[in-house]
């Protein structure tokens, strides 16, 4: 787990370019994550620091700088991507205008994303509680994409991890039951790898890697299940003024990082 301070540029222009570039060789050499999955924090602070009239200026900063994340991973050759978009908290927790502004903006991304390079959309997390709209928008990308081969993108809407785990179990219960079988049959067939199978993000590979704008250093009941081995890197930048050097330095940090799983 890491903080990353802001560290002062090496310069703008030219110099600023080379010192990227030098980190970019050393990655070169270097076994990136496969998995990146990113919480883009503090929008709506980057916002206020502004003076901007809502929320939402900084919400559609946030996409802004999501799509960019995005391409970055893409020419990195990283393989999967997850967004953390809107929690089942933000659901419950958000004045319904903001909300309304979230969810346009939610539904251009995915819109957007679906149309942009050979990238596969997916939707990970529950309609409850989500706008018709925005339900069909994240259908239709998906729909759209199902056949593309490149980065495979998870839009966490709707999303919270203990839901995604209770989901899970219920899929299990329900498909067990479906098929005739008995309460014992079952207790001996449910091991975490079942678990796994049934959760929004089945047959993808956990992330290496979780990345965290902001400063804040939790989870916010982001991919809990999935993330039980991951790294962990803290970006204290805002979500919109996250740079592509802090994406390149959280990825050399992981490189360096020495993996155990316990041995």
């Amino acid at each position: 787990m890491c903080v990353a301070k802001r560290e002062v540029p090496l310069g703008r222009g030219i110099l600023y370019g080379l010192y990227q570039n030098r980190i970019r060789r050393y990655l070169g050499t270097q076994e990136l994550p496969r998995h990146v999955a990113m919480i883009l924090d503090g929008n709506r602070r980057w916002a206020r620091q502004r003076l901007l009239e809502t929320a939402a200026h900084g919400h559609r900063a946030g996409a802004a700088k999501f799509r960019e994340f995005l391409i970055w991973c893409d020419d990195l050759g990283i393989a999967t991507a997850t967004l953390y978009l809107l929690s089942t908290d933000n659901l419950t927790g958000r004045h319904s205008d903001e909300l309304d502004e979230l969810f346009r903006i939610i539904g251009d991304l995915a819109e957007d994303l679906s149309h942009f390079r050979n990238w596969r959309v997916q939707h990970v997390g529950s309609a409850d509680g989500l706008p018709p709209e925005l339900v069909a928008t994240l259908a239709a990308a998906e729909e759209r994409t199902r056949s593309n081969t490149g980065l495979h993108i998870n839009l966490a809407v709707g999303y919270g991890g203990r839901r995604e785990i209770a989901d899970a179990m219920r899929s299990i219960v329900t498909k067990h039951e479906e098929e005739g079988g008995t309460l014992d049959a079952l207790a001996e067939i449910l091991t975490p790898e079942l678990i796994g199978d049934h959760l929004y993000t089945g047959g993808q590979p956990d992330p290496d890697l979780v990345i965290r704008t902001s400063g804040e250093q939790r989870l916010s009941d982001f991919m809990l299940w999935q993330s039980a081995h991951s790294e962990f890197y803290f970006v204290e930048a805002l979500g919109p003024d996250l740079r592509e050097v802090d994406f390149l330095r959280a990825l050399r940090d992981y490189s360096r990082r020495q993996r155990r799983y316990g041995s």
